[in-house]
């Protein structure tokens, strides 16, 4: 009783992963169409061979043999057998490629929906746990997209053609034969809960494992330098050890589950094959109708073994559906300002923009205190205002809030032209009006232009050595064999820290945005660098907002305001660099960069 309560309780789940999944089987009805047009042929081509085989043998076996007769069945048989072949060969190639266009649409689709969700609520997952999801789910889930309706149509088709088949030429016979499928059925059922648990657990260990691989070969630097190496190997021993058990514990269920399927299905043919051996010892059925009831009731197995396994494998998909909509229903993205923020970027070329920031509060998921609290404060257009405090005091919180990666829990945040005709409140649609450089390394593997047209794709030549120039960059990149278009190795290993950090700033430079968000951004250069660089960001554009985050006293030479976070929600306008406590100026890492 409480087995069909759990069981009641889970229905209304998987009704709802279906219904998701029905929305792209209505999207590729016509693939579909198409696989389920191909299985019935392929069934219709099965019976008629088996009734042209029958036919063939009562030829040959008749007391008068008629030579014309069992060469025209022979050809039959023959002319079928190669039709077969090269309807197997066609239909795999136009299967395949139906397959690949489902498989990657599903996945782009699916990939758009996660680059779109709120960025506070997709980084509580592992990376590697979305890559598995992108990657394992979604191919599970096109699969079941286009061939679950086909196999179970194909299926259903295929037993009661075989089945009408046996009945007509001996309903004994038929009866022996349509047992065994409810006992398969039945015995199918402790396997489809088995196989629906097996999955979950499968794909969170492959989830772990691949995250796992992927930390590791992030940071592989620090392992080698180090010595982690045997430490990390271990570490990966656990993990496959885990998956060892998982995958055997499974293993040995299913496989005591086939050998009882597989025994109650030979118990069901030989009984089928024993009452056909009677029927032509008494001379009720000749040779050809012994071999066609042979061969379909080994087809009407194979349908029953098809359609017990349909449901575990709709499990499957099932299970792979409510892990990736687990994240494609987070909370999404709103673009609902983007002609406002269009707008308001064509006057910013000549004007630039004045943020206003009213009473804004932020808390992080879970925290118990304020990071900021009841923050009130003007940018006007040009200004340079850094952000100053205690490592993990909210520095990065701020710029996170002003890219609108995180949503304030209270206050406003505005965006408006300086002559204040247009203005707009600081949404997902104004990070068109921004440019940014992160903390760390955050160059793509590729070319050096590779990453700087990602911002701006209808970059000339010019504009491009122009923002390496700018950047203080060309001098290093000119140099180069291919100058600009030089490869950059993952996470950019051929260059040094300065030089990744340079191509990071020319790449927000040559975006040209009237807003400028800078976190750490010249910790990694020498004063001299760092000083060139800035003249040039604000001689470049001069009405531009510069939004910085720093730990190094050079860098408040060149700003016009200075903001303390201190950690307890406290956000205090400095008078000048003298009013900086000693903390403020440590130069290491921001916690807060990974406090999310």
């Amino acid at each position: 009783m409480n087995k069909l309560k759990r069981w009641i309780a889970r229905l209304p789940e998987v009704l709802r992963e279906w219904k998701w999944l029905g929305h792209y089987m209505k999207r590729y009805w016509l693939g579909i169409g198409f696989y389920i047009a191909l299985g019935l042929l392929g069934v219709a081509m099965g019976l008629i061979v088996s009734v042209a085989q029958k036919n063939l043998i009562n030829a040959v076996t008749a007391e008068n043999k008629i030579l014309k007769e069992i060469i025209t069945a022979a050809s039959v048989v023959i002319s079928l057998a190669v039709l077969q072949i090269f309807l197997n060969a066609g239909s795999n190639w136009i299967s395949t490629r139906i397959n690949i266009r489902v498989v990657n649409e599903v996945r782009e689709d699916i990939f758009k929906k996660i680059i779109a969700t709120r960025w506070e609520s997709l980084v509580s997952y592992h990376s590697g746990d979305i890559i598995n999801r992108l990657e394992g789910d979604v191919s599970t889930i096109a699969g079941g997209i286009i061939t679950f309706v086909p196999s179970l149509i194909t299926r259903l088709a295929q037993f009661i053609g075989a089945f009408v088949i046996i009945l007509y030429h001996d309903p004994t016979m038929a009866i022996f034969a349509f047992v065994s499928a409810p006992v398969l059925l039945i015995t199918g059922r402790p396997l489809m809960k088995i196989m629906r648990k097996h999955n979950e657990k499968m794909r969170d260990i492959n989830g772990r494992i691949l995250g796992f691989n992927e930390e590791v070969f992030h940071n592989i630097q620090m392992v080698k330098a180090f010595d982690l190496g045997a430490t990390y190997c271990k570490n990966l021993r656990a993990l496959q050890a885990e998956y060892k058990k998982i995958r055997l514990d499974y293993n040995r269920v299913t496989i005591g589950m086939s050998i009882l399927m597989g025994f109650l299905g030979l118990i069901a043919g030989y009984s089928c094959y024993a009452w056909g051996v009677y029927r032509l010892y008494v001379g009720a059925i000749n040779y050809g109708e012994m071999t066609l009831f042979i061969s379909l009731t080994g087809t009407l197995s194979a349908s029953f073994s098809g359609l017990v396994h349909i449901i575990p494998s709709a499990i499957t998909t099932a299970t792979a559906a409510g892990r990736v909509m687990e994240v494609t229903q987070l909370p999404a993205e709103a673009d609902e300002y983007a002609a406002e923020a269009k707008a308001l970027g064509e006057l910013a070329r000549e004007q630039g923009v004045r943020l206003q920031v009213r009473d804004v509060s932020f808390r992080y998921k879970d925290a118990e205190t304020d990071v900021l609290s009841h923050v009130t404060f003007d940018v006007e257009p040009g200004q340079v205002v850094a952000f100053v405090g205690p490592s993990g005091g909210g520095k990065t919180t701020v710029l996170r809030i002003m890219l609108a990666l995180l949503q304030a829990r209270e206050g406003s945040v505005t965006v408006s032209s300086a002559d204040g005709t247009v203005s707009i409140p600081l949404t997902e649609s104004v990070r068109r009006l921004c440019a940014y450089v992160p903390q760390g390394n955050s160059i793509f593997s590729g070319t050096v232009e590779s990453n700087l047209r990602t911002v701006r794709p209808d970059a000339t030549e010019e504009e491009i050595i122009e923002a390496l120039k700018a950047a203080d960059a060309w001098s290093f990149i000119s140099v180069l064999p291919d100058t600009y278009r030089s490869v950059v190795g993952e996470k950019g290993h051929n260059f040094s820290e300065g030089q990744l950090q340079r191509i990071s700033i020319a790449r927000a430079i040559l975006r040209d945005a009237p807003i400028l968000v800078m976190d750490e951004a010249t910790s990694a250069l020498d004063i001299d660098t760092e000083a060139r660089v800035l003249r040039n960001v604000m001689t470049k554009n001069p009405n531009r907002i510069c939004l910085i985050t720093t730990h190094r006293a050079s860098m408040l030479e060149y700003s016009d305001v200075i903001f303390r976070v201190d950690g307890d929600g406290c956000f205090q306008r400095l008078n000048s660099a003298a009013d900086l406590k000693v903390s403020d100026l440590q130069p290491d890492g921001d916690p807060d960069e990974v406090k999310a």
